[in-house]
């Protein structure tokens, strides 16, 4: 049965101040990070469970690889989101993101407890943003995907750079889901690393962040355990993770607001260490010094 809670969606984050981490959870056979680990829902449930006690500030499911491969059917979807969703929010009321392309999914999801939708494919299915408006409350992530969801770039090329041309396109998606209703302090942009970008473009998407911000809206970016980390400096998945921290931490002094996360213990204490020598957050313990 649909939850009757209103959507906790982004507002209550308090993104000008604080940044966000999203905890990752796949709810797929072949993810590239953990190659199904958390496929089960049990196992799903209490990994998503563990990054809330991690520190989570948002936990994020998804039911389709973003990559290249099988076909996952709209029913086979519902069956791998809709149960993590009333399960999860069962047991935990920490905001809830749902990875999906699908407006149809996303409405179902977003009834079910979901607060946030998170549309890797660039709003393929422009409908997603009316079921979000429908719904007070609930924020859309609409992420820069540069072609058509779960394909990868062959010698991607932007004139008269990267950054300029997902700069305008995250405008135009976000205006158009405005547009459709979608109140713009309900709207994240994703500048999509990786996706339909090669290494060097990721790099500088990182580097120019700054202007991804001007948008006036969150920035959310998914760096955790990519392929431009892996290419810069010669690691396999699995050997990503220091890589991981440092471009989140360089991201968030650049202007990121939500960083998407495999590791989350690790990357909540890098980024609360920075917030705090940034001026944004006091040490929870100041005693030094004092006796």
């Amino acid at each position: 049965m649909p939850t009757m809670r209103p959507p906790l969606g982004i507002q209550t984050l308090n993104l000008d101040r604080h940044v966000a981490v999203m905890a990752i959870v796949n709810r797929t056979p072949d993810s590239f990070s953990d190659q199904g680990r958390t496929y089960q829902l049990d196992a799903a449930v209490d990994h998503a469970l563990a990054q809330v006690d991690a520190g989570a500030d948002v936990v994020d499911v998804g039911g389709v690889k973003a990559g290249p491969g099988p076909v996952v059917d709209v029913d086979e979807e519902r069956r791998r989101v809709l149960p993590f969703v009333e399960a999860f929010r069962a047991r935990c009321e920490t905001p809830l993101s749902v990875d999906t392309f699908r407006a149809t999914v996303a409405a179902e999801a977003l009834d079910a407890g979901a607060d946030i939708i998170n549309d890797v494919s660039g709003m393929s299915e422009p409908e997603i943003a009316d079921v979000v408006a429908a719904r007070p409350g609930a924020a859309l992530v609409i992420m820069h995907a540069g072609g058509a969801p779960r394909t990868r770039p062959f010698r991607p090329t932007y004139f008269p750079d990267v950054t300029t041309v997902v700069v305008q396109e995250l405008a135009r998606l976000a205006e158009e889901a405005h547009r459709r209703g979608v109140a713009a302090h309900r709207i994240v942009v994703d500048p999509g690393h990786d996706f339909a970008k090669n290494t060097a473009h990721s790099l500088e998407l990182t580097r120019r962040l700054p202007e991804v911000h001007a948008l006036g809206y969150p920035v959310l970016v998914s760096l955790s355990n990519k392929d431009f980390l892996g290419e810069t400096l010669g690691l396999p998945v699995d050997q990503r993770g220091e890589a991981s921290l440092a471009a989140a931490v360089a991201a968030v002094q650049l202007g990121a607001n939500l960083v998407r996360v495999h590791d989350t213990r690790s990357s909540v204490r890098a980024i609360r260490i920075l917030e705090a020598i940034l001026g944004r957050r006091r040490p929870l313990v100041s005693a030094r010094g004092l006796d």
